[in-house]
Protein backbone atom coordinates (compact mmCIF):
# COMPACT_ATOMS: atom_id res chain seq x y z
CA UNK A 1 0.00 0.00 0.00
CA UNK A 2 1.17 3.83 -0.81
CA UNK A 3 0.31 5.21 2.99
CA UNK A 4 -1.03 9.17 1.75
CA UNK A 5 1.08 12.42 2.65
CA UNK A 6 0.61 15.23 3.24
CA UNK A 7 -3.21 14.84 5.40
CA UNK A 8 -1.68 13.47 8.42
CA UNK A 9 -4.49 14.92 10.78
CA UNK A 10 -6.62 15.87 8.59
CA UNK A 11 -10.60 14.89 7.90
CA UNK A 12 -11.12 13.67 3.73
CA UNK A 13 -14.31 12.70 2.58
CA UNK A 14 -14.57 9.90 0.03
CA UNK A 15 -17.32 10.25 -2.69
CA UNK A 16 -17.97 6.14 -4.06
CA UNK A 17 -16.96 3.58 -2.56
CA UNK A 18 -15.72 1.54 -5.56
CA UNK A 19 -12.46 -0.04 -5.57
CA UNK A 20 -11.02 3.05 -5.73
CA UNK A 21 -12.72 4.50 -3.12
CA UNK A 22 -11.97 2.21 -0.60
CA UNK A 23 -8.43 1.62 -1.71
CA UNK A 24 -8.37 5.77 -1.21
CA UNK A 25 -9.43 5.65 2.24
CA UNK A 26 -7.62 2.49 3.56
CA UNK A 27 -3.76 4.66 2.60
CA UNK A 28 -5.80 7.81 4.02
CA UNK A 29 -6.16 5.73 7.40
CA UNK A 30 -2.45 4.43 6.90
CA UNK A 31 -1.07 8.05 6.39
CA UNK A 32 -2.80 9.37 9.53
CA UNK A 33 -5.53 10.76 7.86
CA UNK A 34 -9.43 10.33 8.90
CA UNK A 35 -10.94 9.42 5.91
CA UNK A 36 -15.14 9.97 5.76
CA UNK A 37 -17.18 7.51 3.73
CA UNK A 38 -20.25 8.10 1.61
CA UNK A 39 -21.49 6.10 -1.36
CA UNK A 40 -25.42 6.26 -2.34
CA UNK A 41 -25.55 2.40 -2.02
CA UNK A 42 -26.22 1.14 1.43
CA UNK A 43 -24.57 -1.98 0.90
CA UNK A 44 -21.25 0.00 -0.42
CA UNK A 45 -21.66 2.35 3.07
CA UNK A 46 -22.26 -1.40 5.00
CA UNK A 47 -18.77 -2.63 3.78
CA UNK A 48 -16.84 0.51 4.61
CA UNK A 49 -18.22 0.73 8.20
CA UNK A 50 -17.48 -3.38 8.13
CA UNK A 51 -13.51 -1.59 8.08
CA UNK A 52 -14.33 0.79 10.75
CA UNK A 53 -14.86 3.70 8.46
CA UNK A 54 -17.25 6.31 9.69
CA UNK A 55 -19.92 7.14 7.00
CA UNK A 56 -21.42 10.66 6.79
CA UNK A 57 -23.80 12.23 4.25
CA UNK A 58 -21.62 15.31 2.71
CA UNK A 59 -24.88 16.77 2.23
CA UNK A 60 -25.72 16.44 5.62
CA UNK A 61 -26.08 19.93 7.66
CA UNK A 62 -22.03 20.77 8.30
CA UNK A 63 -21.68 18.03 6.44
CA UNK A 64 -18.08 19.82 4.61
CA UNK A 65 -16.89 21.21 7.88
CA UNK A 66 -13.66 20.90 9.02
CA UNK A 67 -13.28 18.87 5.46
CA UNK A 68 -9.47 19.12 3.59
CA UNK A 69 -10.56 17.33 0.71
CA UNK A 70 -12.93 15.72 -1.25
CA UNK A 71 -11.89 12.11 -3.25
CA UNK A 72 -14.08 11.41 -6.03
CA UNK A 73 -14.36 8.11 -7.82
CA UNK A 74 -13.84 8.19 -11.06
CA UNK A 75 -17.52 7.07 -12.49
CA UNK A 76 -18.46 10.25 -10.77
CA UNK A 77 -19.21 12.95 -12.93
CA UNK A 78 -17.78 16.13 -11.99
CA UNK A 79 -18.41 18.68 -14.64
CA UNK A 80 -20.27 17.63 -17.57
CA UNK A 81 -23.12 16.62 -17.89
CA UNK A 82 -23.79 18.21 -14.66
CA UNK A 83 -21.69 18.23 -11.61
CA UNK A 84 -22.56 15.96 -8.49
CA UNK A 85 -24.48 17.16 -5.88
CA UNK A 86 -21.69 16.79 -3.69
CA UNK A 87 -18.62 18.00 -5.81
CA UNK A 88 -20.69 21.16 -6.26
CA UNK A 89 -21.24 21.36 -2.73
CA UNK A 90 -17.30 21.14 -1.78
CA UNK A 91 -17.03 23.72 -4.24
CA UNK A 92 -19.54 25.99 -2.25
CA UNK A 93 -17.46 25.13 0.51
CA UNK A 94 -14.48 25.73 -0.43
CA UNK A 95 -13.19 21.74 -0.12
CA UNK A 96 -10.53 20.98 -2.58
CA UNK A 97 -11.58 17.79 -4.87
CA UNK A 98 -9.33 15.24 -6.40
CA UNK A 99 -9.16 11.92 -6.70
CA UNK A 100 -7.06 8.55 -6.23
CA UNK A 101 -4.43 8.97 -8.96
CA UNK A 102 -3.95 12.83 -7.47
CA UNK A 103 -3.55 11.15 -3.76
CA UNK A 104 -0.89 8.72 -5.46
CA UNK A 105 1.54 11.25 -6.90
CA UNK A 106 1.42 13.40 -4.14
CA UNK A 107 2.32 10.23 -2.09
CA UNK A 108 4.83 8.40 -4.51
CA UNK A 109 8.57 8.62 -3.00
CA UNK A 110 10.06 8.91 0.49
CA UNK A 111 13.02 9.15 2.51
CA UNK A 112 14.02 5.30 2.02
CA UNK A 113 15.04 6.39 -1.43
CA UNK A 114 17.82 7.60 -0.36
CA UNK A 115 19.79 4.84 -0.53
CA UNK A 116 18.88 3.52 -3.81
CA UNK A 117 21.29 3.88 -6.97
CA UNK A 118 18.10 3.95 -9.47
CA UNK A 119 15.39 5.88 -8.34
CA UNK A 120 11.53 4.40 -8.61
CA UNK A 121 10.19 6.11 -12.02
CA UNK A 122 6.23 6.05 -13.01
CA UNK A 123 5.06 4.99 -16.53
CA UNK A 124 1.85 6.56 -17.47
CA UNK A 125 -0.13 5.47 -20.86
CA UNK A 126 -3.30 7.07 -21.07
CA UNK A 127 -5.55 7.80 -25.27
CA UNK A 128 -8.49 6.37 -26.32
CA UNK A 129 -7.85 3.18 -27.59
CA UNK A 130 -5.03 0.46 -26.88
CA UNK A 131 -3.32 2.18 -23.98
CA UNK A 132 -4.53 -1.49 -21.81
CA UNK A 133 -2.48 -3.49 -23.88
CA UNK A 134 0.36 -1.11 -24.24
CA UNK A 135 0.38 -0.72 -20.35
CA UNK A 136 0.25 -4.31 -19.72
CA UNK A 137 2.88 -4.92 -22.65
CA UNK A 138 5.33 -2.48 -21.11
CA UNK A 139 4.74 -4.32 -17.89
CA UNK A 140 5.66 -7.48 -19.71
CA UNK A 141 8.83 -6.44 -21.21
CA UNK A 142 9.78 -4.97 -17.89
CA UNK A 143 9.12 -7.97 -16.26
CA UNK A 144 10.67 -10.42 -18.78
CA UNK A 145 13.92 -8.17 -18.88
CA UNK A 146 14.15 -8.41 -14.80
CA UNK A 147 12.74 -5.36 -14.32
CA UNK A 148 10.57 -4.77 -11.25
CA UNK A 149 7.74 -3.29 -11.93
CA UNK A 150 4.03 -3.33 -11.59
CA UNK A 151 0.68 -2.79 -12.99
CA UNK A 152 -2.07 -0.37 -11.78
CA UNK A 153 -4.63 2.45 -12.45
CA UNK A 154 -7.69 1.35 -14.86
CA UNK A 155 -5.79 -1.97 -14.82
CA UNK A 156 -4.44 -4.43 -13.04
CA UNK A 157 -4.67 -3.17 -9.09
CA UNK A 158 -5.90 0.15 -7.44
CA UNK A 159 -2.95 2.87 -7.67
CA UNK A 160 -2.40 3.09 -4.25
CA UNK A 161 -2.92 -0.73 -3.49
CA UNK A 162 0.82 -1.24 -4.57
CA UNK A 163 3.81 -2.18 -3.08
CA UNK A 164 6.00 0.54 -2.28
CA UNK A 165 8.55 0.33 -5.36
CA UNK A 166 12.51 -0.89 -4.76
CA UNK A 167 15.17 0.49 -6.02
CA UNK A 168 14.79 0.92 -9.48
CA UNK A 169 11.39 0.01 -9.27
CA UNK A 170 9.08 1.01 -12.28
CA UNK A 171 5.07 1.45 -11.49
CA UNK A 172 3.03 0.94 -14.54
CA UNK A 173 -0.05 3.27 -14.89
CA UNK A 174 -3.06 3.15 -17.35
CA UNK A 175 -5.41 6.05 -16.88
CA UNK A 176 -8.79 7.39 -17.99
CA UNK A 177 -10.10 10.45 -19.22
CA UNK A 178 -12.15 10.09 -16.08
CA UNK A 179 -9.05 9.86 -13.43
CA UNK A 180 -6.65 12.19 -15.65
CA UNK A 181 -9.06 14.99 -15.61
CA UNK A 182 -9.38 15.36 -11.98
CA UNK A 183 -6.03 14.67 -10.27
CA UNK A 184 -4.59 17.77 -8.67
CA UNK A 185 -0.65 16.13 -9.07
CA UNK A 186 0.29 14.25 -12.30
CA UNK A 187 4.09 13.51 -12.16
CA UNK A 188 4.74 10.44 -14.87
CA UNK A 189 8.77 10.17 -15.42
CA UNK A 190 7.32 8.89 -18.74
CA UNK A 191 3.93 9.25 -20.17
CA UNK A 192 2.40 7.96 -23.08
CA UNK A 193 -0.39 9.46 -25.36
CA UNK A 194 -1.57 6.18 -27.94
CA UNK A 195 -4.29 8.27 -30.22
CA UNK A 196 -7.54 9.98 -29.76
CA UNK A 197 -10.89 9.09 -31.15
CA UNK A 198 -14.79 10.49 -30.11
CA UNK A 199 -15.56 8.38 -26.67
CA UNK A 200 -17.19 9.67 -23.21
CA UNK A 201 -18.36 13.12 -24.96
CA UNK A 202 -21.50 13.58 -22.24
CA UNK A 203 -18.78 13.28 -19.61
CA UNK A 204 -16.47 15.63 -21.35
CA UNK A 205 -18.64 18.43 -22.99
CA UNK A 206 -17.49 17.56 -26.58
CA UNK A 207 -14.28 16.23 -27.94
CA UNK A 208 -12.47 19.41 -27.12
CA UNK A 209 -13.08 18.52 -23.24
CA UNK A 210 -11.82 14.75 -24.12
CA UNK A 211 -8.78 15.73 -25.47
CA UNK A 212 -7.99 18.67 -22.57
CA UNK A 213 -8.20 15.41 -20.14
CA UNK A 214 -5.76 13.67 -21.49
CA UNK A 215 -3.83 16.32 -22.34
CA UNK A 216 -3.68 17.16 -18.58
CA UNK A 217 -1.05 14.40 -18.02
CA UNK A 218 1.92 15.87 -20.40
CA UNK A 219 1.01 19.83 -20.02
CA UNK A 220 0.51 19.95 -16.17
CA UNK A 221 2.67 16.49 -15.13
CA UNK A 222 6.19 17.48 -16.93
CA UNK A 223 6.99 14.35 -17.56
CA UNK A 224 11.00 13.42 -18.81
CA UNK A 225 10.09 11.79 -21.90
CA UNK A 226 6.66 11.89 -23.78
CA UNK A 227 5.69 8.99 -25.70
CA UNK A 228 2.70 10.60 -28.54
CA UNK A 229 0.94 8.48 -31.41
CA UNK A 230 0.95 11.74 -34.15
CA UNK A 231 -1.55 10.02 -36.39
CA UNK A 232 -4.23 12.30 -35.45
CA UNK A 233 -3.97 16.00 -35.66
CA UNK A 234 -4.21 15.96 -31.75
CA UNK A 235 -0.90 14.06 -31.35
CA UNK A 236 0.64 16.34 -34.05
CA UNK A 237 -0.70 19.27 -31.94
CA UNK A 238 0.63 18.01 -28.54
CA UNK A 239 3.73 16.70 -29.96
CA UNK A 240 4.49 20.19 -31.24
CA UNK A 241 3.45 21.53 -27.81
CA UNK A 242 6.01 19.62 -25.97
CA UNK A 243 8.85 19.76 -28.25
CA UNK A 244 11.52 22.56 -27.80
CA UNK A 245 12.59 22.34 -31.45
CA UNK A 246 12.64 19.58 -34.34
CA UNK A 247 15.44 17.56 -33.04
CA UNK A 248 14.05 17.32 -28.97
CA UNK A 249 14.36 13.67 -28.15
CA UNK A 250 12.47 13.95 -25.18
CA UNK A 251 9.18 13.59 -26.87
CA UNK A 252 9.70 10.34 -29.31
CA UNK A 253 6.73 10.53 -32.25
CA UNK A 254 4.92 6.89 -33.12
CA UNK A 255 2.85 6.09 -35.94
CA UNK A 256 1.85 3.22 -37.77
CA UNK A 257 0.75 5.17 -40.85
CA UNK A 258 3.57 7.22 -42.39
CA UNK A 259 7.07 6.79 -42.04
CA UNK A 260 9.04 8.95 -39.25
CA UNK A 261 12.61 9.72 -40.18
CA UNK A 262 12.88 13.27 -39.80
CA UNK A 263 15.18 14.99 -36.96
CA UNK A 264 14.37 13.88 -33.11
CA UNK A 265 13.75 9.84 -31.91
CA UNK A 266 10.55 8.43 -33.77
CA UNK A 267 9.07 4.72 -33.52
CA UNK A 268 6.82 3.65 -36.66
CA UNK A 269 5.44 0.61 -37.87
CA UNK A 270 4.90 -0.11 -41.71
CA UNK A 271 4.27 -3.59 -42.88
CA UNK A 272 4.45 -5.28 -40.23
CA UNK A 273 7.86 -4.15 -39.55
CA UNK A 274 8.94 -1.82 -36.59
CA UNK A 275 11.58 0.93 -36.93
CA UNK A 276 13.25 3.46 -34.45
CA UNK A 277 15.15 6.33 -35.80
CA UNK A 278 17.39 8.80 -33.98
CA UNK A 279 18.40 12.38 -35.74
CA UNK A 280 17.73 10.50 -39.36
CA UNK A 281 19.55 7.33 -39.00
CA UNK A 282 17.75 3.82 -38.13
CA UNK A 283 19.16 2.38 -35.12
CA UNK A 284 16.63 -0.73 -34.61
CA UNK A 285 13.85 -2.47 -36.67
CA UNK A 286 11.56 -5.95 -35.14
CA UNK A 287 9.53 -7.96 -37.00
CA UNK A 288 6.19 -7.89 -36.12
CA UNK A 289 4.04 -10.03 -37.99
CA UNK A 290 4.95 -12.97 -36.29
CA UNK A 291 4.04 -11.84 -32.83
CA UNK A 292 0.75 -14.24 -32.05
CA UNK A 293 0.04 -11.71 -29.01
CA UNK A 294 -0.07 -8.41 -31.01
CA UNK A 295 -2.11 -9.16 -34.16
CA UNK A 296 -2.97 -6.30 -36.34
CA UNK A 297 -2.17 -2.66 -37.41
CA UNK A 298 -4.03 -1.24 -34.30
CA UNK A 299 -1.76 -3.34 -31.63
CA UNK A 300 1.27 -3.14 -33.82
CA UNK A 301 1.12 1.23 -32.62
CA UNK A 302 0.56 -0.73 -29.29
CA UNK A 303 4.08 -2.15 -29.38
CA UNK A 304 5.55 0.75 -31.23
CA UNK A 305 4.21 3.19 -28.22
CA UNK A 306 5.36 -0.03 -25.63
CA UNK A 307 9.27 -0.30 -27.35
CA UNK A 308 9.18 3.95 -27.25
CA UNK A 309 8.26 3.81 -23.61
CA UNK A 310 10.84 0.96 -22.79
CA UNK A 311 13.82 2.52 -24.76
CA UNK A 312 12.81 5.98 -22.64
CA UNK A 313 13.71 3.52 -19.47
CA UNK A 314 16.79 2.11 -21.23
CA UNK A 315 16.02 -1.22 -22.45
CA UNK A 316 17.57 -2.32 -25.75
CA UNK A 317 16.02 -3.98 -28.22
CA UNK A 318 16.65 -7.22 -28.28
CA UNK A 319 15.02 -7.38 -24.21
CA UNK A 320 12.30 -5.57 -25.78
CA UNK A 321 11.63 -7.80 -29.06
CA UNK A 322 11.65 -11.31 -26.43
CA UNK A 323 8.62 -9.43 -24.27
CA UNK A 324 7.50 -9.27 -27.67
CA UNK A 325 7.48 -12.53 -28.26
CA UNK A 326 6.22 -14.39 -25.35
CA UNK A 327 3.26 -11.81 -24.50
CA UNK A 328 -0.46 -13.35 -24.93
CA UNK A 329 -2.24 -10.52 -25.11
CA UNK A 330 -5.40 -9.27 -22.50
CA UNK A 331 -8.73 -10.45 -22.91
CA UNK A 332 -11.27 -9.18 -24.91
CA UNK A 333 -8.72 -7.55 -26.73
CA UNK A 334 -8.59 -9.69 -30.12
CA UNK A 335 -8.29 -12.68 -28.24
CA UNK A 336 -8.27 -15.77 -29.90
CA UNK A 337 -10.62 -17.67 -28.40
CA UNK A 338 -10.80 -21.21 -30.50
CA UNK A 339 -10.64 -22.54 -33.69
CA UNK A 340 -12.71 -25.60 -35.39
CA UNK A 341 -12.71 -26.32 -39.16
CA UNK A 342 -9.96 -23.81 -40.30
CA UNK A 343 -12.79 -21.17 -38.38
CA UNK A 344 -11.06 -18.92 -36.22
CA UNK A 345 -13.26 -17.34 -33.10
CA UNK A 346 -11.76 -13.56 -32.12
CA UNK A 347 -13.14 -11.56 -28.68
CA UNK A 348 -12.60 -7.87 -29.50
CA UNK A 349 -15.28 -7.15 -26.53
CA UNK A 350 -13.50 -4.21 -25.71
CA UNK A 351 -14.04 -2.52 -29.25
CA UNK A 352 -16.38 -0.28 -27.52
CA UNK A 353 -16.32 2.35 -30.08
CA UNK A 354 -16.29 2.78 -33.55
CA UNK A 355 -12.63 3.29 -33.96
CA UNK A 356 -11.57 0.53 -31.86
CA UNK A 357 -14.08 -1.55 -34.35
CA UNK A 358 -12.77 -0.60 -37.50
CA UNK A 359 -9.12 -1.68 -36.35
CA UNK A 360 -10.39 -5.05 -35.36
CA UNK A 361 -11.68 -5.09 -39.00
CA UNK A 362 -8.79 -4.44 -40.49
CA UNK A 363 -6.48 -7.01 -38.58
CA UNK A 364 -8.50 -10.16 -40.43
CA UNK A 365 -9.73 -11.25 -43.73
CA UNK A 366 -12.88 -12.72 -43.91
CA UNK A 367 -14.98 -11.58 -41.45
CA UNK A 368 -18.28 -12.88 -39.84
CA UNK A 369 -18.65 -9.56 -37.84
CA UNK A 370 -20.42 -10.11 -34.72
CA UNK A 371 -21.42 -6.07 -33.36
CA UNK A 372 -23.98 -3.78 -32.05
CA UNK A 373 -25.14 -2.78 -28.28
CA UNK A 374 -25.28 0.66 -27.21
CA UNK A 375 -24.42 3.03 -29.56
CA UNK A 376 -22.39 5.96 -29.25
CA UNK A 377 -22.65 9.80 -29.88
CA UNK A 378 -21.62 9.96 -33.94
CA UNK A 379 -23.41 7.07 -35.74
CA UNK A 380 -21.29 4.36 -37.42
CA UNK A 381 -20.57 6.20 -40.45
CA UNK A 382 -16.96 6.38 -39.18
CA UNK A 383 -16.94 2.09 -39.95
CA UNK A 384 -18.40 2.31 -43.79
CA UNK A 385 -14.73 2.56 -45.46
CA UNK A 386 -13.46 -0.69 -43.23
CA UNK A 387 -16.38 -2.85 -44.14
CA UNK A 388 -14.68 -4.72 -47.22
CA UNK A 389 -13.55 -7.19 -44.83
CA UNK A 390 -16.79 -8.16 -43.86
CA UNK A 391 -18.68 -11.08 -45.15
CA UNK A 392 -21.66 -10.85 -42.97
CA UNK A 393 -22.20 -9.02 -39.79
CA UNK A 394 -24.65 -10.36 -37.20
CA UNK A 395 -26.07 -7.42 -35.05
CA UNK A 396 -27.10 -8.19 -31.26
CA UNK A 397 -28.41 -5.86 -28.81
CA UNK A 398 -31.89 -3.79 -28.05
CA UNK A 399 -31.64 -1.58 -30.45
CA UNK A 400 -30.04 -3.97 -33.19
CA UNK A 401 -32.28 -3.13 -36.24
CA UNK A 402 -31.65 0.55 -35.87
CA UNK A 403 -27.71 -0.31 -35.90
CA UNK A 404 -28.23 -2.76 -38.70
CA UNK A 405 -29.69 -0.05 -40.46
CA UNK A 406 -26.50 2.24 -41.07
CA UNK A 407 -24.58 -1.01 -42.26
CA UNK A 408 -24.92 -0.07 -46.19
CA UNK A 409 -23.19 -2.44 -48.45
CA UNK A 410 -23.21 -5.81 -46.63
CA UNK A 411 -25.33 -8.51 -45.96
CA UNK A 412 -26.67 -8.22 -42.44
CA UNK A 413 -28.83 -10.30 -39.88
CA UNK A 414 -30.60 -9.18 -37.10
CA UNK A 415 -30.10 -11.68 -34.05
CA UNK A 416 -30.19 -9.63 -31.07
CA UNK A 417 -29.11 -12.07 -28.98
CA UNK A 418 -25.38 -13.09 -28.37
CA UNK A 419 -26.14 -17.29 -28.36
CA UNK A 420 -28.45 -16.89 -31.46
CA UNK A 421 -25.84 -14.43 -33.33
CA UNK A 422 -22.22 -16.57 -32.53
CA UNK A 423 -24.47 -20.02 -33.55
CA UNK A 424 -25.38 -18.49 -36.82
CA UNK A 425 -22.04 -17.26 -37.93
CA UNK A 426 -20.56 -20.34 -36.87
CA UNK A 427 -22.92 -22.00 -38.93
CA UNK A 428 -22.19 -20.13 -42.32
CA UNK A 429 -18.95 -19.54 -41.91
CA UNK A 430 -16.30 -21.67 -44.09
CA UNK A 431 -13.07 -22.54 -43.95
CA UNK A 432 -10.17 -19.35 -43.47
CA UNK A 433 -13.23 -17.04 -42.12
CA UNK A 434 -13.01 -15.09 -38.63
CA UNK A 435 -15.88 -14.98 -36.19
CA UNK A 436 -14.85 -11.57 -34.81
CA UNK A 437 -16.68 -10.42 -31.35
CA UNK A 438 -15.85 -6.31 -32.31
CA UNK A 439 -19.00 -4.31 -31.02
CA UNK A 440 -18.72 -1.02 -31.94
CA UNK A 441 -20.77 0.11 -28.75
CA UNK A 442 -21.06 -0.12 -25.53
CA UNK A 443 -22.36 -3.59 -23.45
CA UNK A 444 -24.91 -1.73 -20.92
CA UNK A 445 -28.13 -2.28 -22.87
CA UNK A 446 -27.63 -6.17 -22.33
CA UNK A 447 -24.37 -6.79 -19.94
CA UNK A 448 -22.74 -4.75 -16.92
CA UNK A 449 -19.19 -4.91 -18.94
CA UNK A 450 -17.78 -5.44 -22.05
CA UNK A 451 -16.06 -8.18 -19.61
CA UNK A 452 -19.64 -9.96 -19.55
CA UNK A 453 -19.88 -9.37 -22.91
CA UNK A 454 -17.14 -11.19 -23.72
CA UNK A 455 -17.31 -14.02 -21.18
CA UNK A 456 -20.99 -14.90 -22.68
CA UNK A 457 -19.00 -14.68 -26.37
CA UNK A 458 -16.10 -17.60 -25.18
CA UNK A 459 -18.79 -19.48 -23.45
CA UNK A 460 -20.96 -19.86 -26.81
CA UNK A 461 -18.00 -20.29 -28.28
CA UNK A 462 -16.90 -23.26 -25.53
CA UNK A 463 -20.39 -25.07 -26.51
CA UNK A 464 -18.88 -24.95 -30.21
CA UNK A 465 -16.15 -26.17 -30.03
Amino acid sequence: MIAVKGLEGQKVMILGLGRSGLSAARALRAGGAEALCWDDNAQARERAEAEGFACVDPLSRDGFEGVARLIVSPGIPHLYPTPNRVVAAAWRAGVPVDNDIGLFFQSFGGSDWDGFDTMPRVVAVTGSNGKSTTSALIHHILDQAGREAQLAGNIGRGVLDIDPPGDGGVVVLELSSYQTDLARSLTPDVAVFTNLSPDHLDRHGGMGGYFAAKRRLFAEGGPDRCVIGVDEDEGRYLANQLAEAAGDDRVISVSVEEKLTGPGWHVFSRKGFLSEYRKGRQVASIDLRGMPGLPGAHNHQNACSAFAACRALGLGPREIEKGFQSFAGLPHRSQLVGERGGVRFVNDSKATNVDAAAKALQAFDKIRWICGGLEKDGGLGGLLPYLGTVSKAYVIGREAANFAMQLGGIEVEVCGDMASAVALAAAEAEAGDVVLLAPAAASFDQYDSFEKRGEHFMAEVAKLL
